[in-house]
């Protein structure tokens, strides 16, 4: 009776080890708002948008609609209700090709935000022009991070 009681024990532990995944830690925790090759900063690096206002000005900005009068139909999506707005930009780079049309996971190590995209092939005939390409994403509002790391995949 002893020796199964410490088995016992033992499963117990090795069951209560294993650290349980939560609905944010799996693939399609992220959502793909907007996605532009041009309007991006020349530096790569993120802001945190903090509200509609912010989402809506950031959008029209990289349409160059500041300023205008009356405001052109812009089809905006949606800011996203509990979830942290992010709006990444790529950098700059020597064709025009570049756009992230997807996202297929994101994730938080050690304080970097890994959010995983398909790799575009490169080759073959591209227009050749700078482009800085950004997008704004949604990841759950529980991840806690100080930098972004894209990760590119097949």
């Amino acid at each position: 009776m002893k020796r199964l009681l410490v088995l016992s024990t033992a499963i117990l532990m090795n069951c209560t080890a294993i650290p349980s995944q939560r609905a944010s830690d799996m693939p399609g925790n992220a959502e793909l708002l907007v996605s532009e090759s041009q309007g991006g900063t020349d530096e790569a690096g993120f802001t945190i948008i903090k509200n509609e206002k912010e989402f809506r000005n950031a959008i029209k900005g990289s349409f160059g609609l500041i300023g205008l009068k009356k405001e052109p139909s812009v089809n905006y999506p949606d800011f996203p209700r509990n979830k942290k707005v992010v709006m990444y930009h790529m950098g700059t780079f020597r064709s025009g090709s570049h756009r992230i049309t997807s996202i297929k996971n994101a994730s938080v190590k050690n304080n970097v935000l890994y959010v995983e995209v398909p790799a575009e092939r490169s080759g073959g005939m591209e227009i050749q022009v700078l482009s800085n390409p950004w997008f704004i994403f949604a990841v759950p509002s529980d991840y806690q991070f100080t930098s972004v790391e894209l990760k590119y995949s097949k």
